[in-house]
């Protein structure tokens, strides 16, 4: 769905929960202008009744005068005393339509966290925590990763596992209602392939998981060689302002070959930040087959 629908549908979870038991927003819409204008039309109504009323007294016609002017009097109080509908609750009353009307548009395009059960729970938040270490890392902002595939597969690859994960808890809950009844051996015998098929497919959710982790694990040694090799330029740059304090300072110059080691070390970290890039992309591959 759009970034923009989903961000609404993640602020208003709550909101969500209750759409899906069954809430309804009250559809009918409040517009202001057309209240002023209703408004304006009574109290325009009453003036008109009451200079009426005035011409009925001067004419001494007193049953009329009283009638409309008693009209004239309720019309006005009726006016004034009329509840203006407050900006906040209409404010509040159009989000919550907007809402229901992106959840109905979206429906079975989004998954609450309250509708997984604790073991789904727990699956999702380490598939979201390695999602989000590949897509934070420097590696793959710099585009050491293939960063375009990421930004697809990786958000497709959540959404598929939440959406199984939805599944399997709601078929979960509705099994143990079952069997919690108490059960003969002949439904037993029956619950029992069904079971094994949930945990089959259990098992089935934690593989895609822990593909998802390996291939996070190979973006965090990319990362540690990325960010180790960016310390020795930087410490590299530096080696010539140190081998002039050594000079002039006139310190042991069996100092100056261990710092001429840091380009070594550097050479050393970029060969292990392209393995560790290459072991990644293969971790990926691995992931989109």
């Amino acid at each position: 769905m759009p970034s923009d629908v989903a961000a609404l549908l993640r602020e208003h979870r709550k909101l969500l929960l209750r759409i899906e038991s069954g809430w309804v927003p009250q559809h009918r819409k409040h517009s202001p202008a057309v209240s002023a204008a209703a408004r304006l039309a009574a109290a325009v109504t009453a003036l008109a009744a009451a200079v009426y009323g005035l011409a009925l007294f001067v004419a001494e016609r007193w049953t009329p005068f009283v009638v409309i002017m008693t009209g004239s009097a309720l019309l006005m109080v009726g006016v004034l005393l009329r509840p203006r509908p407050d900006a906040e609750v209409e404010r509040r009353h159009a989000r919550e339509r907007e809402v229901y009307e992106a959840a109905r548009r979206h429906e079975g395009r989004y998954v609450l966290r309250e509708r997984l059960d604790d073991p789904a729970r727990a699956l999702m938040a380490r598939a979201q925590a390695a999602v989000d270490q590949v897509m934070d890392s420097s590696v793959n902002a710099e585009g050491l990763l293939d960063d375009a595939r990421n930004a697809v597969m990786l958000p497709a690859q959540e959404w598929e596992i939440a959406r199984l994960l939805a599944k399997l808890s709601e078929l979960r809950a509705e099994h143990q209602e079952v069997v919690s009844e108490g059960v003969t051996p002949e439904v037993a015998a029956v619950a029992e392939p069904l079971a094994h098929a949930l945990d089959s497919s259990q098992e089935a959710v934690l593989a895609r998981v822990e593909a998802l982790e390996r291939y996070a694990g190979h973006v965090a040694d990319a990362e540690r060689a990325y960010r180790a090799r960016s310390q020795i330029e930087r410490l590299s740059a530096r080696l010539p302002r140190y081998e002039e304090l050594l000079a002039e300072s006139g310190a042991d110059g069996s100092a100056v070959p261990e710092l001429s080691r840091l380009s070594d070390d550097a050479d050393a970290l970029e060969q292990a930040l392209r393995d560790s890039v290459s072991s990644a992309h293969e971790a990926f591959r691995h992931l989109d087959g």
